[in-house]
């Protein structure tokens, strides 16, 4: 089985018609999975690659193909009308690629696809996969491999790097999880920790955070108390200077809070095996299955 992104997906790629856009939806339909709909305003009627058809607004691009999920690649300043419209439309899955997306405008997207009980994955974000079955974003798909092992990660080349190992070493993967490190996201290290924990072909998770903020720190604490399954945890920034952000824009050190150490003493406190390099992923995850 697998979390958020199966057989049954049915994708819309809004921006489908530009450089990104264009790129990754050829990967994505090169990886199998079901892209059926494409939207960009004013390129209505038009196909993609001659087979998937292009619509005008998200609204019609549902109702003609039944999509179910969206994948968002536009320009950060319009970010969040498209995030706004594929709510609108009754997609169920919406993943925000785009990055610069101010936070002002997901201090009103968020509560808003909130409300239409949506799911936002992002912004600023890798997507995910469901290796062998649905790719939703740019994860590279020749990385991944089915398997018993669930993946989060607020950084998109940590994941790259951490599913690489995973897969090198045989232990393939349910789904792979980038939620993006923003301030604002949509789907947080909870939301995927739940819906690991209740996936039966779910053996064990790897979760992948860096400093700056507390969401490590509420995870941990709900793997303590929740969680099950055996869990894996790497945080990246040890080395980085307090009050300096580094990479994401919420990856940035407040009082203690925020730093490495911290956060990895929690994970340590919840019983959470803490990888000190990417690397260690294949002996911590094999000693836990």
């Amino acid at each position: 089985m697998s979390i958020f992104v199966n057989q049954d997906t049915r994708l819309v790629v809004q921006g489908i018609t530009g450089r990104d856009g264009s790129f990754h939806a050829r990967q994505m339909l090169a990886y199998g999975t079901k892209v059926v709909a494409g939207v960009t305003p004013g390129k209505g009627g038009q196909t993609f690659e001659g087979a998937v058809p292009i619509f005008n607004t998200v609204a019609e691009a549902v109702e003609r193909t039944g999509a179910n999920t969206s994948v968002i690649y536009v320009p950060a300043r319009f970010a969040a009308d498209a995030i706004f419209e594929a709510a609108d439309a009754g997609v169920a899955l919406i993943v925000c690629i785009s990055e610069g997306v101010p936070v002002l405008d997901m201090t009103r997207a968020y509560p808003y696809v909130a409300g239409k009980g949506a799911r936002l994955i992002g912004p600023n974000c890798p997507g995910l996969i469901t290796p062998g079955v649905a790719k939703v974003g740019i994860i590279p798909g020749q990385i991944c491999a089915p398997g018993p092992v669930g993946v989060v990660s607020r950084s998109g080349t940590l994941t790259y790097e951490v599913v690489y190992q995973l897969t090198r070493a045989g232990l393939g993967q349910t789904t792979c999880v980038g939620i993006g490190g923003d301030p604002i996201i949509g789907t947080s290290f909870i939301d995927c920790l739940t819906a690991f924990e209740a996936d039966p072909a779910t053996r064990a998770v790897v979760m992948i955070g860096e400093i700056g903020g507390t969401d490590e720190q509420n995870a941990a604490e709900f793997v303590a108390t929740r969680m099950h399954k055996p869990v894996v945890g790497f945080i990246a920034g040890q080395t980085a200077p307090p009050g300096r952000r580094m990479g994401h824009a919420g990856a940035i050190i407040s009082g203690s809070s925020g730093t490495a150490a911290e956060k990895m003493a929690a994970f340590e406190r919840a019983g959470i095996a803490v990888m000190k390099r990417p690397a260690d992923v294949v002996p911590l995850v094999k000693q836990r299955l």
